[in-house]
């Protein structure tokens, strides 16, 4: 059955083991009920933030393996230019057991192996030319994908159901856009709203917008293709090649000459 169970600490009562292990387990359970049918990747928080000499990593929630961990704190890790693609992640330490904790450890570093091990989640990747300075703001939909000087967050997985989905950053920017371009199409207008409420867009919903609105038919496509084929959508909307609601792009459209 359905219940909630909350210790009663008052004074004069003895301190019981079933009464911390409550308080224990209720979040752990929450959370993992909450996200049981998600995938890996980014849950909340853990964005990047670029200062003079270092990188901060806020506070926020991973999932990996199944399991989530937490970042209380922000983190720093000082980086330097070197001319080459380098990826900041995290890497998941195996078990290890001690005489009060199990503990599941992880390390941030950054690294210029662009591959993604199994034991490894990316939060980012960037390409920093000596001299030049690092930046994370981005000045268009197409800076997000800016080789150089600034720090790519299109490749990074959030943890979504089922499937992993797109940083809610991009996709909340792409909406932005579309929405001042003033777009009458209704696939833009629904999708984009749907991107404004909504913290995390499922991915399946982004290849069903991006089918309908392409008139290409449903695939399957990695985070950058999806970045180039929203940029594509909204190059179009921004020079005035808008479809009319209702209708598919490309279809003929017939006139009726009385």
């Amino acid at each position: 059955m359905f219940s909630d169970l909350y210790p009663n600490f008052n004074k004069g009562r003895i301190l019981k083991k079933e009464m911390l292990e409550s308080l224990r387990d209720y979040p752990r359970n929450f959370i993992d009920i909450r996200f049981k049918d998600y995938s890996d990747g980014v849950v909340a928080g853990a964005e990047i933030l670029i200062e003079e000499d270092c990188i901060t990593i806020t506070s926020g929630i991973v999932k990996h393996g199944g399991r989530m961990y937490m970042l209380e704190n922000e983190y720093q890790i000082p980086y330097r230019a070197t001319g080459k693609e380098t990826l900041i992640k995290i890497q998941f330490k195996k078990e290890a057991l001690h005489t009060d904790f199990t503990s599941y450890g992880t390390e941030i570093f950054l690294d210029e192996d662009v591959r993604i091990k199994q034991d490894e989640l990316e939060l980012g990747r960037f390409k920093l030319k000596a001299g030049a300075r690092l930046r994370s703001e981005y000045q268009s939909f197409a800076d997000f994908a800016t080789e150089y000087n600034t720090v790519n967050v299109i490749h990074v997985e959030y943890s979504g159901f089922r499937k992993s989905t797109l940083n809610p950053a991009i996709l909340r920017y792409f909406a932005t856009e579309i929405l001042k371009s003033g777009s009458a199409n209704s696939y833009d207008i629904v999708f984009s709203m749907q991107c404004m409420n909504q913290r995390l867009v499922d991915r399946e919903l982004i290849l069903h917008y991006m089918a309908n609105r392409l008139g290409t038919g449903y695939r399957e496509y990695s985070n950058g293709q999806i970045h180039k084929y929203l940029g594509r959508i909204l190059e179009e909307v921004k020079g005035g090649n808008r479809a009319k609601p209702g209708l598919r792009p490309g279809r003929p459209q017939r006139v009726i000459v009385d």
